[in-house]
């Protein structure tokens, strides 16, 4: 039985449609996880389930007496509040089950301002206060943001030990495919219902879109035929011939199925020389907080670094240190010469509201040079989902997710060859992660990111960096499944084994580093190196025939300078590609040979 009925609502803001007659039902139990691509409004439907907010048609009815508790994305606080003052304010009994749950979620002391808290930790004190209270229906609004992996786990499991009814909104796919039941898709103002987890739902939308092209196929045979029957000049006098005629208008009325779009956007070309990122010594305290210390480290080319570690242990400072925003108590940081660094912060940046979307991309380039070539900034942002009346308008009319897309858009706009993310998967949608992760991999450059998105470090990340919050750094290989099958592997000692600068790489003129002895352990690849690897002969195949392509060309076109000159540079980059992956071939094929021989 239905215990909320969403019957044909329909809501716009201003000229935008975000619900147009659509329709679902909620059953006692189910734990719904709400995805679709930001500004779709799935914090709106939220919004109106807690009624905070009425559609514009249409009603939501909930069952009578229904109690219904709902954890906003942004929660607002009261003025000069303090932990104990916010979040005691009911009865023992509840505010017993609040105290546990502070503790659980690491907060201890309660007469500290809300405002002096970090984002993480005022998004555990809501927690820990809505959790305690008496509901049928739990709300939550992206939980996952700003939490460490420590306190994704522990919601993982209340959620999944909660016997009520959850609907939430988030990215995280991991926390999807752990514990919600459905999925409700939000898509072109309709609603589509999937009883699956996140992985389920991504074959089953596929089927969905594959039958709806398949009927759109149909349409498009009958309606020719219909139209062939028409031309020959049929005279609508029978019940039968206008009935066929009338068929013919509702087939040429017929709507094709609306396709999400995607973003898509080619990798961009800087050079990069030989010197990239090195720390020396670096030490940083906050007062009695060490964060940092005596930590030494020489990033690679085109190395994928994952940066985690509890909340307050220095991510972000770390990273603020790499791009000059912080400076380093000791020690130093050089930058190579050609090391252009693009940042994408975790705070929300400042926007000029009145200012149009299309202008805030021409400040950052008017043109933008990726593979494909040099595209204009109008163009960046239509593969940005940005259609040419959004461009248009001010950035004030973007909801939170779009402003944090067009943000994402200008740091890659700055044709950087360093990234570093300091939380992106922050309301970001999963479309958008799921391209930004396939963008990354192919990004000729370094990129260094600080996550709790398991999924998206497992995708991106070679190596994870792990801060544990007294100024060392634990250094893992692989992505973020690789790290905890080798945390777990490497056992209590490794605390101790793995000080800051165990993985130190130091310049010649420094003291000796300590040799590091990895655990005694089985090789195995890594979830990326095992990709690498099955792919890694089709790729040279396809390289070497590149190059002999281009050589031919070369020959044809020996007579004219300006497309020889190109062909020589595509010539020398296709070169370059070709000496790199086979580099890597040798790597890998000598790791399956000693993984073999274990």
């Amino acid at each position: 039985m239905n215990i909320i009925n969403i019957e044909h609502i329909s809501k716009i803001y201003g000229e935008k449609v975000i619900y147009e007659d659509a329709s679902f039902g909620i059953q006692q139990g189910d734990k719904i996880g709400i995805v679709g691509i930001n500004g779709t409004g799935k914090s709106t439907l939220l919004r109106m389930i807690a009624g905070e907010e009425t559609p514009d048609a249409g009603q939501i009815i909930r069952q009578n007496g229904m109690k219904i508790a709902y954890v906003a994305q942004n929660p607002v606080f009261p003025a000069d509040a303090d932990i104990r003052s916010y979040a005691f304010t009911r009865g023992a009994g509840e505010d017993w089950q609040t105290e546990s749950n502070l503790r659980e979620l690491g907060i201890t002391r309660f007469d500290e301002k809300i405002s002096h808290l970090s984002g993480g930790q005022k998004r555990r004190v809501v927690l820990a206060k809505t959790l305690a209270e008496d509901f049928d229906v739990l709300l939550l609004d992206e939980p996952t943001n700003h939490l460490d992996g420590e306190m994704i786990t522990w919601l993982e499991e209340y959620l999944r030990a909660y016997r009520g009814t959850l609907i939430m909104v988030t990215h995280d796919r991991y926390f999807l495919d752990r514990v919600t039941n459905r999925i409700l898709e939000i898509s072109h103002g309709k609603m589509y219902g999937y009883d699956a987890d996140y992985s389920g739902f991504l074959e089953l939308k596929a089927a969905r879109e594959e039958m709806e092209l398949a009927t759109e196929r149909k349409r498009q045979s009958v309606l020719r035929m219909e139209l062939e029957w028409a031309k020959r000049g049929c005279r609508a006098r029978t019940t039968k011939q206008r009935a066929r005629l009338e068929r013919l208008e509702a087939l040429k009325n017929g709507k094709a199925p609306v396709q999400d779009q995607t973003v898509e956007l080619g990798s961009v070309e800087t050079r990069m020389g030989k010197k990239t990122i090195e720390l020396h010594h670096i030490s940083k305290n906050y007062g009695e907080k060490k964060i940092l210390e005596d930590y030494s480290y020489i990033v690679l080319k085109n190395q994928r670094l994952g940066i985690i570690g509890p909340n307050g242990c220095g991510k972000s400072t770390l990273l603020k240190i790499i791009a000059g925003l912080v400076e380093p108590d000791a020690g130093r940081v050089e930058i190579g010469e050609t090391i252009k660094i693009g940042y994408f912060a975790q705070e929300e940046q400042h926007m000029d509201d009145s200012r149009r979307v299309i202008d805030y991309v021409k400040d950052i380039a008017e043109y933008i040079t990726t593979t494909d070539g040099k595209i204009s900034a109008s163009t960046l942002l239509e593969r940005f989902l940005f259609t040419p009346d959004m461009q248009y308008a001010p950035i004030g009319k973007l909801s939170g997710g779009e402003k944090r897309r067009l943000y994402l858009l200008g740091v890659l706009a700055e044709n950087a060859n360093v990234l570093l993310f300091d939380e992106a998967g922050n309301n970001l949608d999963i479309p958008t992660l799921t391209i930004l992760e396939d963008y990354l991999n192919s990004f000729n450059g370094i990129v260094i990111t600080v996550s709790h998105d398991r999924y998206f470090l497992d995708n991106v990340a070679d190596r994870i960096l792990e801060l544990d919050g007294n100024g060392h750094v634990s250094q893992y290989e692989g992505g973020y499944t690789d790290y905890l099958r080798a945390k777990e592997e490497r056992g209590p000692q490794s605390t101790e084994a793995s000080v800051s600068n165990t993985f130190a790489v130091k310049p010649k003129e420094t003291r000796e580093l300590k040799e590091w002895k990895q655990p005694s352990r089985k090789l195995k690849f890594t979830y990326k190196e095992q990709r690498e690897y099955e792919t890694i002969d089709d790729d040279i195949a396809a390289l070497e025939e590149k190059l002999e392509s281009i050589k031919r060309q070369i020959e044809a076109n020996a007579t004219n300078s300006v497309k020889l000159r190109e062909l020589m540079a595509e010539q020398e980059k296709t070169q370059a590609l070709l000496d790199e992956k086979t580099e890597r071939w040798v790597y890998l094929n000598d790791l399956a040979e000693k993984i073999a021989g274990q």
